[in-house]
């Protein structure tokens, strides 16, 4: 070894950083942004260039408050990572003070007061927004109405409005209404399926209008991760799958007690957000392989559970969260053991 090196083998070298990764992570949730932005108007635009500035400096602030260095933590992009999946699961009319809340709940609480990058137990952005979502239910179930319905979608000024916390010039109520996972939560044992999907003016081809597009963005996002190997399959597939197979049992096709078909549920609310960039958190979900599909499958029951029988129309960051919970149970017990050790 006279260069100084170390020649013998194994040596596996990573070309592409962390930041690198967080970047195509970014990059994967253009298409789902995209869909937002077309079907909901700019309110989720705003949330994001709002969020992003804010969780950098509370980044930073909780750095050097912890005295880390500062640079090279906001270099890794993870505080924009949970900056940018909160603002796609927030209303697009929440006010400025609510998403700064979150922000601030998702940054400091969850992730510095935890010890920081790698040792929060919760997902950061679910945890900011599962607060506000409990703290402000009115708030946080206010969405607009998408474009096929209301042809009148706020503009630019309206949107600034919204973030302002003052009403449009229009009043709410031209703009927001319920979801279809909340009005057909709503309907159930009032109302065959198949008259509801047949009147409802917010049911489309498959699971409501405009949130069929966005499902379809961040699944095109999430099969892009998957080709990047960024994400393994494992947890997504397995959630999906847990997910469509519930609906699939308890979908009659047409009473008043079916629970809502495959497509609905795999293609509604926050299915793929949830499936491909939320759950797959390296450092709160499940590490080994098996205990990945466990994790996966936990997580599509709970959504399943949620949208079924709770007051919550979505349930997708309650279920992740109680997925984090019981990741370290389910490592303990699907880790391979180490060569040559027999307990």
């Amino acid at each position: 070894m006279s260069s100084g090196m170390l020649n013998s083998s194994p040596h596996g070298h990573q070309r592409v950083v962390v930041s690198q990764l967080m970047q195509q992570v970014l990059l994967a949730c253009v298409p789902g942004l995209t869909a937002l932005v077309f079907f909901f108007g700019w309110g989720t635009l705003i949330n994001l260039l709002w969020l992003i500035p804010l969780a950098l400096l509370l980044e930073a602030a909780a750095l050097r408050m912890r005295r880390r260095p500062v640079r090279i933590h906001l270099q890794d992009y993870s505080a924009v990572i949970t900056a940018t999946l909160l603002a796609l699961a927030l209303p697009p009319t929440l006010p400025w003070w609510l998403s700064l809340l979150g922000i601030a709940v998702a940054i400091i609480v969850a992730k510095h007061l935890s010890g920081g990058l790698g040792n929060n137990p919760f997902n950061p952005a679910m945890t900011g927004y599962a607060v506000l979502l409990v703290a402000f239910p009115d708030y946080m179930t206010r969405w607009l109405l998408p474009a096929e319905i209301n042809h009148n979608l706020p503009s630019l000024i309206d949107s600034l409005q919204f973030f302002a916390g003052r009403e449009p010039d229009a009043g709410i109520d031209a703009f927001t209404g319920a979801t279809l996972l909340d009005s057909f939560r709503q309907q159930q044992g009032a109302q065959l399926f198949s008259e509801f999907w047949d009147t409802s003016l917010l049911a489309g081809q498959w699971s409501g209008e405009g949130w069929e597009w966005v499902n379809a963005g961040f699944l095109m996002g999430g099969l892009f991760l998957l080709y990047k190997r960024i994400i393994s399959w494992h947890i997504p597939v397995s959630v999906l799958a847990t997910l469509a197979l519930l609906a699939l049992i308890f979908h009659d096709g047409g009473s008043s007690q079916s629970q809502g078909s495959p497509l609905l549920h795999l293609f509604a609310g926050g299915t793929m957000l949830g499936a491909f960039f939320i759950a797959t958190d390296p450092v709160t979900a499940a590490t080994a392989k098996r205990g990945q599909l466990v994790y996966g499958t936990l997580i599509g029951t709970i959504i399943f559970a949620l949208r079924t029988w709770s007051s919550y129309p979505d349930g997708v960051a309650f279920a992740v969260l109680c997925g984090n919970f019981a990741a370290p149970l389910i490592d303990a017990f699907t880790k391979p053991r180490p060569f040559g050790h027999t307990s």
